[in-house]
């Protein structure tokens, strides 16, 4: 498992970048700079940013709260532990934001973490489908971690994803084999192969995850096509996780189901928030109209926050600024 190596900064940036993500300025800062501050802190990784973006569950906004355990994760640093667990366990919490805190801990990948969850797989059954879905995968990525960690090095690696630097939910189905002979076979099968994959739901959740990932590592258009059948899947949690990978991918055959899957006034507003997310690291003039349609009034608060969010990121990907994240000061 990969160790999280913090960054040094000086205290004073600590409390600007603080001020900023809680909202202790005056005049408020915009959501979108609150954001940018927010993956500023994912990059330092110290236990003192955890604590950071830990007091920012006090916030009213469900995306900011969702992106606050999505980057806890991302961080990999136990300290975020008892946080996320305690976000799992209030169940009046947004099951949009509960589900982000069982992904994070799947991605930290602890063996302590697996007590929690299997008590949420239980608890979910009558419950939420997205939160028990994602405890599902999680306590299948962290028996996956441990497996590997008691076999020989070879070609398994959860964090190991195609040049991403994201933790995924699930490895790649070529990085989750176990010999050569089985990497090569899944080298060798067709992208509607691992389509079929995708799309077979006999198949646990944590397969079709693998297949999912793989098709994004393919990153061609035949490869688009096949994840965008994944948005006819009855499971939201699964068809908000292929709105996310296209936005990974960021190529342009999948505008056009993104689009309908942000217009669809019946989805899940956790789809269509990663939807708008998508179009943003996209894009294209098609993706700034959209995204502007949706930001105004009578829109859902997660689905307008996550246009603006979204605006922000296309305005990142045309500026050619380095990195979506503020410049801080570092301690040499």
């Amino acid at each position: 498992m990969t160790v999280h190596q913090a960054v040094a900064i000086p205290d004073s940036e600590y409390v600007r970048l603080e001020t900023i993500l809680t909202n202790s300025i005056v005049p408020p800062a915009p959501l979108k700079q609150r954001f940018r501050a927010l993956f500023t802190l994912k990059s330092v990784k110290s236990n003192r940013a955890v604590d950071i973006i830990a007091r920012g569950f006090a916030d009213p906004s469900v995306l900011l709260r969702h992106e606050l355990a999505y980057v806890l994760g991302q961080m990999k640093n136990p300290h975020a532990i008892p946080i996320l667990n305690n976000v799992l366990a209030t169940l009046s919490e947004d099951p949009m934001v509960r589900h982000e805190a069982a992904e994070a801990l799947g991605a930290i990948g602890q063996e302590s973490s697996l007590e929690i969850l299997e008590k949420y797989r239980t608890l979910e059954q009558e419950s939420s489908r997205v939160v028990r879905e994602t405890v599902e995968l999680a306590i299948e990525r962290i028996q996956y971690e441990l497996t590997k960690a008691k076999t020989p090095p070879g070609n398994t690696d959860c964090d190991n994803n195609g040049g991403y630097t994201s933790i995924d939910p699930a490895p790649a189905l070529e990085f989750a084999a176990k010999t050569e002979s089985d990497v090569a076979h899944i080298k060798a099968m067709s992208t509607k192969e691992v389509g079929a994959v995708l799309m077979d739901v006999s198949l646990p959740l944590f397969q079709r995850y693998k297949a999912m990932f793989a098709l994004r590592n393919r990153g061609d258009k035949e490869a688009v096509l096949e994840l965008a059948k994944g948005f006819a899947d009855d499971s939201a949690l699964f068809r908000h996780e292929i709105a996310y990978v296209f936005g990974q991918m960021q190529h342009e055959a999948s505008v056009p189901s993104l689009i309908t899957t942000l217009e669809n006034e019946t989805e899940d507003t956790m789809v269509r928030h990663e939807a708008a997310e998508a179009l943003g690291s996209i894009a294209t003039p098609e993706c700034f109209a959209v995204l502007e349609k949706y930001k105004g009034e009578g829109v859902p608060q997660v689905v307008k926050e996550s246009c603006l969010i979204g605006l922000d990121m296309a305005e990142f990907e045309v500026s050619g600024e380095f990195q979506y994240a503020e410049k801080i000061e570092t301690v040499v």
